[in-house]
């Protein structure tokens, strides 16, 4: 699990801890697309359909649009850090038959998750052998548990964090975003308080790593607050599809860059290749094709000097099982590769609304239509 507390409009001041050990990586310079390295857009992939499960939301959703020909890249200046890791995230298909039980807003950050006594106003049909264990004092452990819950209409998402379930048969545990998502809609909010955005959009699920086939959307990554993003009155720590800011932002973003901050999309310019990034690794090549060709969206903080990415609870353990070494770490290869696809990262600037992915053609097919 996480050893660190990001900020969050629900969270409480956090111990910062100390990883030694980084790796210098080269940072790469980029530019705008050329004609010439605009690739053909499809319509669809290979697939006729897919899952809403295993790759939810719209098309159209910013979790799966592709960087486009006119994206305007800027430097986000993202430096070595000392840690390079993960932020496991929960994920259940729940089905009627199983007990409800209520939901309680968490009684605090850190130990004593499940001990709050705030109605979240659902109850959820969850196995009861279900357990998501408490934040810890020793060692000092509060992982954000950002989670999602399908409901039994197939349609409806409930998203909790930091979710926390102690005893068999228990409540469950997490504030609760509001409203609730659709599966098959553009999936943005969620409950990532720091930004505002999905649990579940954006993150890498199960197979995707040991797979052969490429990552088909956006990641979610996380960065260090004090150091990288900025906040102002004018510009308030965040920007689309983020809709807010760690509720101490003003105190603790430190960062120097007005366009890096909460929902900033960051992509790997089309000029940069595996060959130039000395890449060594067969994920971090896979990481490399998805940032370019879909970017990465800040969703929240890390609170110490350290990059994220948002993965499925379950990853680790298969990725472990594949390689032979972990995700999450100070040193060796897989961290030297992780840091320099973090180096290697722009700021999508024009990224919005009407030009999701900067706009332009895009530099991968579309998703396929959602099939079942």
């Amino acid at each position: 699990m996480a050893i660190f507390q990001p900020l969050t409009s629900r969270k409480r001041l956090f111990h910062v801890v100390a990883f030694v050990a980084s790796v210098i990586a080269a940072l790469f310079f980029g530019c705008q697309a050329t004609p010439s390295q605009q690739p053909v857009a499809q319509s669809v992939t290979q697939r006729v359909t897919r899952d809403k499960w295993t790759w939810p939301f719209a098309s159209t959703s910013p979790w799966n649009m592709p960087i486009g020909s006119d994206a305007i890249y800027v430097p986000a200046n993202l430096e070595k850090a000392y840690y390079t890791g993960s932020d496991e995230e929960y994920f259940f298909q729940i089905k009627d038959g199983d007990p409800l039980r209520p939901v309680y807003g968490p009684g605090a950050w850190g130990e004593g998750r499940c001990t709050g006594t705030q109605t979240m106003y659902i109850s959820l049909p969850v196995p009861d052998d279900l357990i998501v264990p408490d934040a810890t004092t020793v060692p000092y452990s509060t992982p954000n548990n950002a989670s999602a819950f399908l409901m039994p209409d197939g349609k409806t998402l409930v998203q909790l964090e930091p979710l926390a379930r102690c005893q068999q048969g228990g409540p469950i545990y997490g504030w609760r975003y509001f409203p609730d998502v659709d599966i098959y809609g553009d999936g943005i909010g969620g409950a990532h308080f720091g930004s505002g955005l999905s649990s579940i959009g954006g993150s890498i699920r199960k197979g995707e790593l040991t797979s052969n086939e490429p990552i088909h959307h956006a990641l979610k990554v996380l960065v260090w607050e004090q150091k990288y993003l900025y906040y102002s009155k004018d510009i308030p720590g965040y920007r689309w599809p983020a809709d807010r800011a760690d509720n101490r932002a003003a105190e603790h973003y430190h960062g120097t860059n007005p366009k890096l901050v909460q929902g900033s999309l960051l992509a790997i310019p089309p000029n940069v290749t595996e060959a130039s990034l000395n890449l060594q690794t067969p994920v971090a090549k896979k990481l490399f094709h998805a940032l370019q060709d879909y970017g990465s969206y800040i969703v929240d903080s890390t609170g110490m000097d350290s990059y994220t990415v948002a993965v499925e609870k379950g990853v680790l353990e298969e990725f472990y099982n594949a390689f032979g070494y972990d995700f999450q770490g100070t040193s060796g290869t897989f961290h030297e590769d992780i840091e320099k696809l973090f180096q290697a990262l722009y700021i999508v600037d024009n990224n919005g609304p009407q030009s999701i992915g900067g706009g332009g053609t895009p530099r991968a097919p579309l998703a396929p239509p959602i099939g079942n």
